[in-house]
């Protein structure tokens, strides 16, 4: 089966892998203004996300696989992959296992390290749900504030609803499986897994995900690698500075 995408503009393949919970159009306003530096934009749904097929098997292995079928069945070659958090993981081990096809790989807010899961309130919201009761946006978001304050995050995490069909909502994602497989999300890089093109990694000024003890080991799997710190950004960097993370992709690619 082959990954659900959104694609448009011309030029080099640039492709783009979500995170946790996320799908592709979490991508589009960025990805837009891109598109516009002469590059094809690929809005990738992974597994059991987005539009993409639902399968009870979910680990970075098999996603890596899914996007080497995505470019082998689109003839992609030579691509720049961008990946933030869960899909950073996806883009760091897909450039490690297939690097002729990557010239320069982006790792958006996560580092090759372990993370223990951290999940729990969100997928329990999120199993709260009950779409026999809520038939709104609106009452979805209140039952979904008893579990996530943050607004932002609950609209990021609303962007999973759809109209199963006339009155009844659902979520496109697959949660009984994601639930089940939460630990596959902080997996570790394989040790031995190495890339040597150019790698830029962004860390937004307000996160914990990369710190200064990461930096070594970001080194020792990319030694061709930088960090870029965005300001005024946590984890969500690419939402909450757009300005400065387009200009620091804009910066590290190629003309």
């Amino acid at each position: 089966m082959i990954l659900h995408s959104n694609t448009f503009g011309e030029g080099k393949p640039f492709v783009i892998l979500h995170g946790f919970l996320g799908m592709g159009d979490n991508w589009k306003t960025l990805a837009r203004q891109f598109s516009e530096s002469n590059f094809k934009m690929h809005l990738v749904d992974q597994r059991n996300h987005g539009r993409s097929f639902h399968s009870d098997d979910f680990d970075y292995e098999l996603m890596a696989e899914d996007l080497k079928h995505y470019c082998d069945e689109n003839e992609l070659s030579d691509i720049v992959l961008l990946g933030h958090s869960m899909g950073g993981k996806t883009a760091m081990l897909f450039a490690t296992k297939y690097p002729e096809l990557v010239s320069k790989l982006l790792v958006a807010d996560i580092s090759p390290r372990y993370y223990p899961v951290h999940h729990d309130a969100i997928l329990e919201g999120l199993s709260s749900l009950d779409f026999s009761e809520i038939k709104s946006r609106g009452q979805a978001d209140i039952a979904l504030s008893y579990y996530v304050d943050e607004i932002g995050t609950r609209m990021f995490l609303l962007k999973n609803l759809y109209w199963v069909e006339k009155g009844q909502l659902g979520l496109r994602i697959n949660l009984e499986v994601l639930k089940e497989n939460v630990s596959e999300v902080g997996e570790v890089l394989p040790m031995h897994a190495t890339f040597e093109k150019e790698t830029l990694f962004l860390r937004g000024d307000r996160s914990e995900y990369i710190g200064e003890a990461d930096e070594a080991n970001i080194q020792r799997h990319f030694s061709n690698s930088e960090i870029v710190t965005i300001s005024n950004a946590g984890h969500w960097l690419h939402a909450e500075n757009p300005k400065d993370f387009y200009r620091a992709v804009i910066d590290f690619l190629p003309s």
